[in-house]
């Protein structure tokens, strides 16, 4: 199905609510209190991928599950909303969970969300392409989209122009077109929002990046839990400091440091959610010296623009996996 397409608009909240679990999944809904207006649920575009925009007119509570084969991107384009993934608020204003995460929302009436949905069999897909076999089991991504990241919101920019692109007479005309978009929104996710499978692509390996910087890249890899410097990754990547400082700022808009940094903050973030899951132990200060960050201020100031939370909420046990939270719940 190409463009645009009203699935419902009106005040009917349970007929609303019938139209978006045939889209999505079944979930608990619960109506609030105060001024109301027309619903809306447009589905923007259905290929590889679908893109939906959503209204309730009222504000709800939606408490969903554990999601199936889907991932499922919330981004916000008016009102207020909170959303809750895994049993834990998200601080970031987008946000993302996927299969085997709880997902809940918290809409005002005046809330209206751009719905971006991922098959799962997408995603696998794209991790194939990049690392040669499909992931073993349906990534977990990071549920904060972390805005303040240039990548990322480049990345949001994009899908929110996809959605205008939607109603374009080219996306009528060229289902290709629209595919591209599809690739950039698929691949730009896996790409930039940390997951369980990060580590199963090194961003070294990525085979259009120049030799110089895939070599410092690698260096930072291998030695990240080591007192490196600019310097050490320039000998690695047999060019001066300089040079190497130039090909980073024109690549990738960064800095070698910066890159070693985020490195470093990935490593931490893993060793973090283990943590939350049961199977490592230690404190956040632990984690955060044994990867090179020795002024836990500044650490937690990059983590958490990083990842859109404090590094002690990573490292929480994940409450609604541990109460045995499964299936649909009702409203």
């Amino acid at each position: 199905m190409h463009g645009p397409h009203m699935l419902f608009e009106g005040n009917d909240v349970e007929a609303l609510d019938e139209v978006v679990t045939g889209e999505f999944s079944p979930h608990g809904l619960r109506v609030g209190r105060g001024d109301s207006s027309p619903a809306r649920f447009r589905r923007l575009h259905r290929q590889g991928l679908a893109l939906y925009e959503l209204g309730w007119g009222v504000p709800v509570e939606v408490v969903a599950g554990e999601l199936p084969d889907f991932h499922n991107v919330h981004i916000p384009l008016a009102g207020g909303s909170s959303v809750r993934v895994a049993g834990r608020e998200v601080a970031a204003s987008c946000s993302v969970a996927g299969p085997g995460m709880t997902l809940g929302m918290s809409l005002s009436a005046t809330a209206d969300t751009l719905i971006l949905f991922l098959p799962q069999a997408v995603v696998d897909n794209a991790v194939a392409a990049q690392t040669g076999e499909p992931p073993a089991a349906a990534l977990r991504f990071d549920p904060a989209l972390a805005d303040g990241d240039p990548a990322v919101a480049a990345w949001l920019a994009t899908a929110r122009a996809f959605a205008q692109f939607t109603a374009s007479p080219l996306a009528a005309r060229s289902p290709l077109a629209a595919a591209h978009f599809e690739q950039v929104l698929v691949h730009g996710l896996v790409d930039l929002q940390p997951h369980d499978h990060s580590a199963a692509r090194p961003a070294y390996a990525h085979p259009a990046l120049p030799r110089v910087v895939r070599r410092a890249m690698a260096y930072c890899e291998e030695h990240a839990g080591e007192p490196i410097s600019v310097a050490d990754m320039a000998a690695a990547a047999r060019v001066s400091p300089r040079t190497l400082q130039d090909r980073f700022r024109t690549d990738f808009g960064t800095t070698p440091a910066a890159h070693l940094r985020r490195v470093r903050l990935d490593r931490v973030h893993q060793d973090l959610l283990r943590i939350a899951d049961g199977s490592a132990s230690g404190t956040v200060a632990e984690v955060a010296t044994r990867w090179g960050f020795t002024h836990l201020g500044r650490f937690a100031a990059y983590y958490r623009e990083a990842y859109g939370q404090v590094p002690s909420r990573t490292a929480e046990p994940d409450p609604g996996r541990q109460a045995g939270i499964r299936g649909p719940v009702g409203g």
